[in-house]
């Protein structure tokens, strides 16, 4: 276990912001959690859980005790109707090294959620997605300690109450439970999900016509690679909005404006619109902000990514307070275009 006073933050967000909290505390079992758990006092508080840190922007000191998990591990559990296996994973897992194991294995299911960064808790509090898939359709069981009691409990799919990017933990139960392992149901049957994006024509390109989970995973990391930012090298914490839902009377106004707007059906009365679409058309890819003005990214602290508006990068220096402002700049943007809000998947600290 790990234990540290007036921690520097650092090198636990994506975004690369500077910020300290008063009290750090990386735990490697349930046992030591729950062991910290029942230790706290009132000078401890607040509580701050982390994962790998993105889905963070640090806006301030935190004066308060941030959590970690290291609890590691994978097994393999009998799925019961011989195609299910059950995968069992330590929060502290990286994510995307679970998905990898899957693959390897011949696990599938989770293959679309490649290079998705983050911990294995992390995906069961956020229902991470991409490629037209969603944690919430792997997940079988999440398992957590009470705060308040360090007891520990199980959950299942249901009663998480998954949505897009929502789930239980991120609002009734959020500051009740600490997740210390995620249950993930795949089959040993390979279904490909090649709808979404430009996965088909990529695998067109490379002249496979019957790809299997391997070949979507390794086309996925490249689409991914080709347009999202190395956060070793510009900060960032990958895509900084949620695409917005729309009414389908919304949906009609936009597109009789703008014919050639990508969208997504999700049921009779509502769309999704890409929330970078959104943001290119309002001018501000490859710009940030200087002096409270649009300008270009060379000479901001953080600017949309050039090559993919949904990201909002760090580009070298910037603030908690520098990102918060474009993001609201931006927001500002779409909304007076477009009449649609977009709002943050990134958590502000």
């Amino acid at each position: 276990m790990t234990d540290k006073t007036n921690y520097n933050l650092l090198a636990n967000n994506t975004f690369g912001i500077s910020e300290e909290c008063r009290r750090f505390i990386q735990f490697d079992s349930v046992e030591e959690l729950r062991g910290v758990l029942l230790s706290l006092t009132p000078a401890d508080l607040p509580l701050l859980v982390i994962g790998g840190g993105s889905n963070l922007l640090l806006t301030q000191r935190f004066d308060g005790t941030v959590l970690r998990s290291g609890i590691k591990g994978i097994e393999v559990l009998d799925g019961g109707d011989g195609d299910s296996v059950l995968i069992r994973c330590g929060s502290g897992e990286c994510f995307d090294d679970v998905v990898a194991y899957c693959v390897e294995h011949g696990y599938h299911g989770a293959e679309n959620l490649s290079i998705i960064p983050g911990d294995v808790g992390a995906s069961a509090v956020q229902n991470i997605g991409a490629y037209g898939c969603e944690a919430k359709d792997i997940i079988h069981r999440v398992e957590a300690l009470d705060i308040a009691t360090g007891e520990e409990t199980a959950f299942t799919n249901e009663d998480c109450r998954y949505g897009y990017r929502q789930s239980r933990f991120k609002g009734e139960w959020k500051g009740k439970y600490i997740i210390t392992y995620v249950t993930y149901r795949l089959s040993r049957t390979f279904t490909p999900h090649l709808e979404y994006g430009n996965i088909t024509s990529e695998l067109d390109k490379r002249g496979i016509s019957a790809p299997d989970a391997k070949a979507v995973r390794d086309v996925i990391i490249d689409i991914r690679n080709a347009k999202l930012p190395d956060p070793k090298v510009e900060g960032n914490a990958g895509s900084f909005f949620m695409n917005p839902v729309v009414s389908r009377e919304t949906f009609s106004r936009l597109i009789a404006a703008y014919p050639s707007m990508p969208h997504y059906h999700i049921d009779d009365c509502h769309e999704k619109i890409p929330a970078g679409w959104l943001i290119e058309q309002c001018g501000w890819k490859g710009r940030g902000l200087h002096d409270g003005k649009p300008a270009d990214a060379s000479c901001c602290t953080a600017a949309v990514h050039s090559r993919q508006a949904l990201v909002l990068v760090n580009k070298g220096g910037a603030t908690g307070a520098d990102i918060v402002a474009l993001s609201d700049a931006v927001r500002k943007s779409v909304k007076e275009k477009f009449g649609v809000d977009i709002y943050p998947e990134v958590n502000f600290l």
